[in-house]
């Protein structure tokens, strides 16, 4: 199963290693619910733990991308890992709801600095032709550790909470240590190039050449009229797949299901990824990636719009099946197009710029989402995430051959 990975560098391995310890300890946010009623806090008082939870995923991907290319990947990393492990601790001892609050703004902002250090990390290791494997390696590593880490969760849950927030806090810590202790990444100097060398071999402008100033944040992004494009269409499909956290639970809740179905619907979910992965991946990979991101995403908005006809366990299980076959087939091809458009000292901010369009999906969809299904019905809802995916799935695919043409010399390689 390996062979479709085989070549990657030391870094990757990692990357990858290290994303599969830290997964297993991400525990405490689906079991936060259970933990703030457990010390009397609900209703109102809860959502504003949840939304400062979410306004964190908006922070902390947008300040880690600048800190990736401002102080480095490793030190971004480390920063992010042992932040988030204290905010653990600060929200396990929370005296009140603020506190609470700010503690679980802590913990997601600091928790999504570490995705944009180490996509440009991984951008820094690998050549162009490889990143997509990289990437789709990278998010295997994260199925695998979430497969195993809600079975685990589970079972801690039950002999104490303080139990989660001990796993995650350390599981943190022994990423933090593999990044300190295995990790190297290039020096800015270096980085920065291989930019112009690389840009100037396809007589593609750097901002140097142009005399307009990089700055320290996302200009350099903003400026990137083909970045600008697609991630905005990226947003969408990652909005349609994020349905998938929170819109299902409440289908499968309406039909009178009991939520062990939505377990194992998650069960199915994990087991199709990390069996057929690295198969789909080898199979996939000397196709046109944005040709096959573009099919990937019609089948997660299939999928997903399945979930509106489904009546039972079967049909829920198709529906499923539909999209997790979708999420195997699009592994590691947005992010890695974005690494591929960045220029080597900027790779931090447009993986940045990334994540941030992904905080932004889920935040839609537990806002947006949820607003929809419930105040007007979930008719609507399904029937706008299958319009809105093959749109965006037709707007990627209308702009492959731009992304082509620039990358294909190796641009930012």
């Amino acid at each position: 199963m390996l062979t479709s990975f085989r070549g990657l560098p030391p870094t990757v391995w990692t990357l990858f290693a290290g994303t599969i310890v830290n997964r297993l300890g991400y525990l405490v946010t689906p079991f936060l619910v259970f933990f703030l009623a457990a010390r009397g806090v609900t209703g109102t008082d809860t959502s504003y733990v949840l939304g400062a939870l979410g306004a964190g995923n908006l922070l902390g991907p947008a300040l880690g991308g600048v800190l990736a290319d401002r102080v480095g990947r490793r030190p971004t990393m480390l920063t992010g890992l042992v932040g988030a492990a204290a905010a653990h601790g600060a929200l396990f001892v929370a005296p009140g709801v603020w506190t609470m609050a700010a503690a679980a703004l802590l913990i997601s902002a600091t928790g999504a600095m570490v995705a944009p250090a180490a996509y440009a990390l991984m951008a820094d290791a690998v050549d162009a032709e490889r990143r997509q494997r990289a990437y789709a390696l990278f998010g295997w590593g994260v199925n695998i550790g979430t497969a195993v880490g809600g079975v685990l969760g589970g079972f801690l849950a039950a002999q104490g909470y303080w139990l989660l927030f001990a796993v995650d806090a350390g599981t943190m810590l022994i990423y933090a240590t593999i990044v300190a202790t295995r990790l190297t990444e290039p020096s800015r100097a270096q980085k920065a190039q291989t930019s112009v060398q690389t840009q100037a071999q396809t007589s593609a402008p750097t901002s140097a050449q142009t005399s307009r100033p990089d700055g320290i944040g996302y200009g350099v992004v903003f400026r990137d009229r083909l970045a600008m494009a697609l991630l905005p269409l990226f947003g969408i499909q990652l909005f349609v797949y994020s349905l998938t956290e929170v819109a299902l639970p409440l289908a499968i809740r309406d039909n009178g299901l009991s939520p062990a179905v939505y377990g194992a619907m998650a069960a199915v979910n994990a087991i199709l990824v990390v069996a057929l992965q690295p198969l789909v991946t080898a199979r996939l990979a000397k196709l046109p990636p944005l040709a096959v991101q573009s099919a990937g995403s019609v089948l997660i908005a299939a999928g997903v719009a399945l979930t509106g006809l489904a009546d039972g366990v079967v049909g829920f299980t198709v529906s499923v099946v539909v999209w997790s076959l979708g999420e195997v087939v699009v592994a590691g091809i947005a992010a890695a197009t974005v690494a591929n458009l960045a220029p080597a000292h900027a790779r931090g901010r447009y993986q940045g710029a990334f994540s941030w369009t992904w905080g932004l999906a889920r935040f839609g969809a537990l806002t947006l989402g949820v607003t929809v299904y419930t105040g007007v019905g979930p008719t609507l809802l399904w029937g706008t995430a299958l319009v809105g995916g093959l749109l965006a799935a037709a707007g990627t695919w209308a702009l492959r051959a731009r992304v082509e043409r620039r990358t294909a010399h190796g641009l930012a390689a």
